[in-house]
């Protein structure tokens, strides 16, 4: 008898109507010097083949662009819905200009090997007001939209109140928001995802394993900073209670309905279908309520 084939959730990514699936694939960790192109394209393939539609990637991303560009050849790209950023390529970085603005994007679709992006993001403003100033990135991305090189815009950053402002434009259709809705911090959920939803904005939650602190490895308190100290603790309970706690970190942003794809990167197949397996295994009951109570 076959094993049946487990699905991902698939989700509306707000206004957009794109159909993604709840657990994307985060490009960050394959474009790292410790990964070879075989591996990142493996790594690509073998998230798409488990179901994954929804890939993430960025010129800040060392080779991450460029590896995907590779594992989407030969029929791959039509399978997924492909976004990656601008602002933050190492050559431009903090450039939000119109002329940069489509400078980063060309450059994007040319190591991406397409000639569409389903979405672009402005990366990591530390001041809006390029952004959103007359002929500024969302004024070229929104002209690019039109010229049918970008599906949808989007912003990716820290700040909440950057995403209220890029929200009220009307030009912005997703926003991504990172290490804000984990296990550990949950400042997205306090009226962040509340205000993108009654906007119809799509919500990407950026590294739902707090940037490795939630994968099961112990986690370093050396730095002594509060996320550390948080994250070691719910470790312990996890290692004392027997209880995977990358499985808990990923099934805790999946029950958010407001979030429609949580993002994880992935160095190689094996931390993949790690995150795959914890993304489609329930949670019991009594562990959420133990965890409840630690929280």
């Amino acid at each position: 008898m076959s094993k049946q084939k487990i699905e991902l959730q698939k989700r509306r990514l707000g206004r957009t109507e794109l159909e993604v699936t709840c657990l994307g694939f985060g490009g960050a960790r394959i474009g790292g010097d410790d990964v070879s192109d075989d591996d990142a394209v493996e790594t690509v393939h073998r998230a798409i083949t488990l179901g994954m539609n929804y890939l993430d990637t960025s010129p800040l991303y060392g080779e991450s662009e460029r590896r995907v560009g590779l594992a989407l050849a030969d029929g791959w790209r039509e399978k997924i819905y492909l976004a990656t950023k601008t602002g933050t390529h190492p050559k431009w970085r903090g450039d939000y200009s119109a002329s940069g603005t489509r400078r980063s994007v060309e450059n994007s679709l040319d190591l991406l090997g397409t000639d569409y992006l389903d979405v672009c993001l402005v990366h990591d403003p530390i001041s809006m007001d390029p952004v959103v100033e007359k002929g500024g990135a969302l004024d070229e991305l929104h002209r690019m939209r039109e010229e049918g090189i970008i599906g949808y815009i989007g912003l990716g950053v820290r700040e909440h109140e950057f995403h209220k402002i890029a929200i009220d434009t009307g030009i912005v259709d997703v926003i991504l928001t990172y290490l804000d809705y984990t296990l550990i911090s949950q400042t997205a959920n306090d009226w962040l995802l509340s205000y993108a939803s009654e906007s119809d904005i799509g919500v990407v939650n950026g590294s739902p394993i707090a940037a490795g602190r939630l994968s099961g490895l112990e986690p370093d308190v050396s730095s002594n900073l509060p996320e550390d100290i948080v994250a070691h603790n719910l470790w312990q309970w996890s290692i004392e209670k027997n209880i995977n706690l990358l499985n808990v970190a990923i099934q805790f942003c999946l029950d958010q309905s407001l979030i429609s794809t949580s993002l994880t990167g992935s160095r190689n197949i094996t931390e993949l279908e790690q995150n795959f397996t914890a993304a489609t295994t329930p949670v019991p009951k009594d562990v959420w309520d133990q965890l409840e109570a630690i929280l």
